[in-house]
């Protein structure tokens, strides 16, 4: 099937655009604490990235849910054991009404053979999509990092997907719900450490977060995560709603942690790191709407020594992530340095 991406917030910005400027700051800040997936296809914008992958490879990887809370929610997650699934990249780039276009195409091996790893994984891996997404954007990720070595859980984020929760937290309560995810996959034998965060986007940040609060997560590899909030949902609203007033938005931002009970400055990555830098690897784009680079590198400036920052010439926001023929190497690297040595050969 052909998956195509929407960009963090799209569906939301088009909606208050839909619904005009007469509302309040309170009510626009409760719509942008509304669970993405409660929203009406409909308001989807026109795909600027496509993924196309066969539609049921999912399928060989059973979906499990995990009650979390509170508040409470069930999340949906799949766990992609090691195997070699011989996973191919290609992308094929267009330009339509003045907009770049970028399709990518994967081909693997599914179910996978058995490789050195299958029987001892290197470590765990939790991989966590963007905004409004689920773990369909995250899955060429799993199988490239089982194929070398990784047992990695793809996951539906409350509010997305096939996941429940009425409202998100961004951020503020996902963490915990990771945490519980962690609890779970531990009760099941399928927790080996070191446990990686690794995300993009709203995922990214997450994954930034999530770091300061579990002991048990090793590493991080953020890619295009927000420093501040605000400044992510202006972009995409000049992005992908410009005829939603900026006055109107800003009131729905100021609002937003009154309506989710969390000091303002909890809501910034920028703030959290200050008061608890992590390491990680950070990816940018240079060609980044959303998260601008000079906004990337502001982030990374907080984090703790030994973090690392990459940047892809020629990617977006919305295509950076797929852009394995430069990230791969540098992924896989920065993973091995808190990995266990390969597993012996049998003879």
């Amino acid at each position: 099937m052909t998956a195509w991406i929407f960009r963090p917030l799209a569906n939301l910005l088009l909606l208050l655009a839909v619904l005009g400027t007469a509302g309040c700051g309170s009510f626009i800040a409760h719509r942008m604490a509304q669970a993405p997936n409660t929203y009406p296809t409909w308001l989807e914008p026109r795909a600027r990235v496509f993924l196309g992958f066969g539609g049921r490879y999912l399928t060989n990887f059973p979906a499990q849910f995990v009650e979390v809370g509170p508040p409470p929610a069930r999340l949906r997650y799949r766990v992609i054991e090691p195997a070699d699934y011989q996973l191919e990249v290609t992308s094929t780039n267009w330009t339509e009404r003045g907009r770049k276009r970028v399709q990518f195409e994967f081909r693997a091996d599914v179910p996978g053979r058995t490789n050195e790893w299958t029987a001892v994984p290197r470590g765990t891996v939790v991989l966590m999509h963007g905004y409004g997404l689920a773990e369909f954007s995250m899955a060429p990720w799993a199988l490239r990092l089982a194929q070398d070595g990784w047992r990695c859980v793809l996951v539906d984020l409350r509010g997305h997907g096939k996941s429940t929760g009425k409202e998100i937290y961004w951020g503020t309560v996902e963490t915990r719900d990771m945490s519980q995810l962690l609890d779970a996959l531990a009760l099941q034998g399928k927790l080996s450490p070191p446990v990686v965060a690794f995300g993009e986007s709203y995922g990214a940040s997450l994954a930034l977060r999530w770091k300061t609060t579990d002991p048990r997560i090793g590493s991080v590899v953020a890619i295009t995560p927000y420093g501040v909030l605000s400044n992510a949902v202006l972009n995409i609203c000049r992005e992908y709603a410009p005829i939603l007033p900026r006055p109107l938005l800003r009131a729905g931002i100021k609002e937003l942690p009154t309506v989710l009970n969390v000091p303002p400055d909890e809501l910034d990555m920028t703030s959290v790191l200050a008061r608890h830098p992590v390491m990680a690897l950070f990816v940018m784009a240079d060609g980044d709407e959303v998260v601008p680079p000079a906004d990337a590198r502001q982030l990374f400036e907080r984090a703790a020594p030994g973090s690392r920052l990459i940047e892809v010439p020629e990617a977006t926001h919305e295509t950076v992530p797929y852009h394995f023929s430069e990230l791969v190497r540098p992924v896989l690297a920065w993973l091995d340095t808190n990995a266990p040595p390969p597993a012996p050969e049998l003879h």
